[in-house]
């Protein structure tokens, strides 16, 4: 009997599982179909769920706040105005948002004359060390705010998707277009080049 019960929760782990799949599948869908239909209330629901996780993106990569306020209206304009085409077997809504919202950074900056550059890996030294995957303590935390600060924006970018916003490779791929094994080869050197920065503020 207890060899029974032991198949049965076997069997019913993985039905729940795909059951609260289809569940959220089938929202999703319908709030895509509001949002379609220009549903004030989801159009509402669309900007307090993933507003802040853009204008975080966004004023990361500008720097200043005016602009990002305004990159920001642009971002949920085209959003809204092109909600038909979001595909979600390509990516979740916050990864579709965060890559319109990355390449209309970019055009900004392109516009500004302050293009994104990305850092060449052969001026990081082979013998560095490593940064600790998750802050230890506040000191460290503003250590490090203070060195991505000194990073290029394109670096504080990748970074800021990875660590603050808890993206894969994979989705973070997606939204500069690019591949995850590029994405994952470009953070590690940028934690490398990161320890340089705070190895020298320590000095």
């Amino acid at each position: 009997m207890l060899k029974n019960l032991n198949v049965c929760n076997n069997c019913r782990f993985p039905v729940y599982i795909q059951v609260e799949a289809h569940k959220m599948e089938t929202e999703t869908n319908e709030f895509i179909k509001e949002l379609c239909r220009k549903n004030p209330a989801a159009q509402h629901r669309l900007l307090a769920t993933y507003g802040p996780m853009v204008f975080r993106l966004v004023i990361r990569m500008v720097g200043q706040r005016e602009d990002a306020e305004e990159i920001y209206q642009d971002v949920f304009v085209k959003a809204l105005t092109k909600i038909d085409t979001f595909n979600p077997e390509k990516a979740e809504i916050a990864t579709w948002l965060s890559r319109i919202a990355y390449h209309e950074a970019v055009n900004h900056l392109r516009r500004s004359h302050n293009d994104l550059v990305y850092m060449d890996g052969n001026e990081l030294s082979a013998t560095c060390g490593e940064i600790p995957d998750t802050p230890r303590d506040e000191q460290t935390v503003q250590l490090l705010e203070k060195a991505m600060a000194l990073l290029p924006q394109a670096d504080q970018t990748l970074l800021s998707l990875f660590y603050y916003e808890n993206m894969s490779l994979r989705d973070i791929a997606y939204i500069i277009g690019s591949i995850p094994s590029t994405v994952g080869s470009r953070l590690s050197r940028i934690r490398h080049k990161l320890y340089q920065i705070i190895k020298q503020t320590k000095t």
